[in-house]
């Protein structure tokens, strides 16, 4: 730069388009995350198991993964988030819809603030020969865990969600850059 050239200013703009354009942004981001969990997951599960069976980092990793994806769909149809309509967008072929309410119930599943997502647990009377009470046994039941199928297809969908929210963050720039134009310095 010399010392003619005036330093570029940059401004936050405060207008709809610009909102929109950032949400759009956050969306793309998430679903960039929910990308980089499923391709992680991917890899570990191509691992052998833990040997205590436990992969508290490939349940993190899902559960992450569909907090992500759930927020990107706007559930009062909000600019810039997606909708159900949107799955039609993708390309992908089968039961797109059903899939994506599967991955919304599951996320409500894992973020249950009244059950473990991760363990059934029953509570039972053990009793002696002369079927008196001797003790109180606690058992759990693991639920399975997540499969590669599920995790490859979730990506799979992100991928897809990702070029449609690409394709709107461009069209939008075009909106914020043309109302940009219009203001005054």
């Amino acid at each position: 730069m010399t010392e003619t050239d005036a330093p570029t200013v940059v401004r936050q703009l405060s207008t709809p388009e610009s909102a929109e354009l950032a949400t759009l942004a956050s969306v793309f981001e998430d679903l960039q995350f929910v990308l980089k969990c499923c391709e992680e997951l991917v890899a570990r599960l191509a691992r052998p198991a833990p040997p205590d069976g436990d992969d508290v980092v490939s349940h993190a990793l899902w559960s992450a993964a569909l907090i992500a994806y759930v927020r990107c769909f706007s559930p009062a149809g909000r600019t810039g988030r997606l909708t159900e309509a949107d799955l039609e967008g993708t390309g992908l072929h089968g039961e797109v819809r059903q899939w994506h309410q599967m991955l919304v119930t599951l996320r409500e599943h894992l973020t249950s603030t009244e059950t473990n997502p991760r363990e059934r647990f029953v509570i039972g009377a053990a009793q002696g020969a002369d079927g008196l009470v001797e003790g109180i046994a606690i058992v759990s039941a693991p639920l399975p865990a997540v499969e590669e199928l599920s995790v490859r297809q979730t990506g799979r969908l992100a991928l897809e969600l990702t070029k449609l929210v690409d394709e709107r963050m461009e069209q939008q720039q075009r909106a914020v850059y043309e109302s940009a134009r219009g203001m005054s310095s």
